[in-house]
């Protein structure tokens, strides 16, 4: 039986549909990968749903079948690309796009959309998806679920390691090099979001690419304070975020705050400077472990100012891109949700309970067949 499954997510900064081709005979080995940018269109759907607004039922069930259609065709382009049969793939691990997470809600939820069952249809293949809401069913976050992926390709013995993911929201995963050690994870704050909102508003593009209007200003220190002045940091773990959260709503206030004269520049830097120290806050307060090694994934790592910034801000740890030990930092989470599908096809736990909160591991997901 084949060893081979296909991740995909399109992550919350909705830029685009990654799909990863994944072996998992003898280890987690990537064999093909493809990304499909998401239409403006539908992203700017997308984005609305992240959002209470009006006719959202009629719109959610809109989007779930389109951006299920986009996933579908994302996957047929990367099985082409790679010269592979649909039948050689075990199963599809769809995250889909989550659209509303409130885990500390009165009465806790997490949404994803994409419909699984589309995606199983207009590709051939059983599909592992809807992987956060038994989580949260069981007392837990829902997030982030990638350190347990991050523990089976990072975690090495004798040595400290943070594996930091910066996409929209910005998590870590704390690997001590005692084995004997749990494994820890959380969300830190925003990692992308709130400096891809501030360039769609004053660049028309939808990412400060390569950090170039952060590079024109200087970090505002009355906004970096404004900025850092939220319960969430303060919060112990487990704990998680997105977008509906650290939004433009969110933003706008504080905002008010800036010191006089402070260009658009200063702003997209000061961001820059909240994602970096909010991470790197969260790193020097990890139980047990000294000065680690720091490794980044995500789109964020490709932000050669928001790297640079980290760097200052955790000077006693070497930082680096999960490149640099073999895993294409672009394709980590891709890779996870590939690994979760492998494991619920295995009736084997992917999740992490010291991560998450929840009462216990579980076997994450449900199993959507073409026919």
């Amino acid at each position: 039986m084949s060893d081979l499954f296909i991740g995909t997510l399109s992550g919350t900064s909705m830029d685009a549909i990654d799909a990863a081709v994944v072996r998992f005979s003898p280890a987690p080995a990537l064999v093909a990968t493809h990304s499909h940018p998401l239409p403006a269109e539908l992203r700017q759907q997308l984005l609305a749903l992240a959002t209470p607004g009006d006719n959202e039922i009629d719109r959610l069930g809109v989007a779930d079948v389109a951006l299920a259609r986009l996933i579908a065709r994302t996957v047929r382009e990367l099985l082409d690309q790679a010269g592979l049969p649909a039948d050689a793939i075990r199963a599809i691990g769809s995250h889909g796009q989550t659209i509303r997470h409130r885990p500390g809600f009165a009465t806790p939820f997490t949404l994803q959309i994409g419909d699984p069952n589309v995606i199983a249809v207009e590709t051939g293949i059983p599909v592992v998806a809807d992987v956060r809401r038994k989580d949260v069913a069981l007392g837990g976050q829902g997030a982030p679920l990638v350190p347990a992926f991050h523990e089976g390709i990072f975690r090495v013995p004798g040595q400290d390691r943070v594996v930091v993911n910066i996409g929209g929201i910005a998590n870590l995963t704390s690997l001590p090099s005692d084995p004997a050690a749990p494994v820890l994870g959380f969300d830190t704050g925003p990692g992308n979001t709130l400096l891809d909102r501030w360039s769609q508003r004053v660049l028309g593009e939808p990412m400060d690419r390569d950090g170039a209007l952060a590079a024109r200003g200087r970090v505002d220190p009355l906004l970096l304070e404004a900025l850092r002045d939220d319960s969430f940091f303060a919060l112990p773990a487990p704990k998680s975020t997105g977008p509906e959260y650290f939004s433009t709503a969110w933003l706008e206030p504080r905002l008010r705050r800036r010191t006089d004269g402070s260009s658009d520049a200063d702003v997209q830097a000061t961001l820059v400077a909240l994602t970096a120290t909010t991470i790197a806050d969260s790193v020097r307060a990890l139980p047990g472990l000294r000065a680690p090694e720091v490794l980044l994934c995500g789109g964020g790592a490709r932000n050669p100012r928001l790297v640079a910034a980290l760097r200052a801000a955790l000077p006693a740890s070497t930082i680096d891109l999960t490149d640099a030990r073999g895993v294409p930092g672009a394709w980590v989470e891709a890779m996870a949700f590939a690994w979760l599908a492998h494991r619920h096809v295995e009736g084997r736990t992917g999740s992490l309970p010291a991560v998450t909160g929840a009462r216990r591991a579980a076997v994450l997901g449900a199993w959507f067949p073409p026919g």
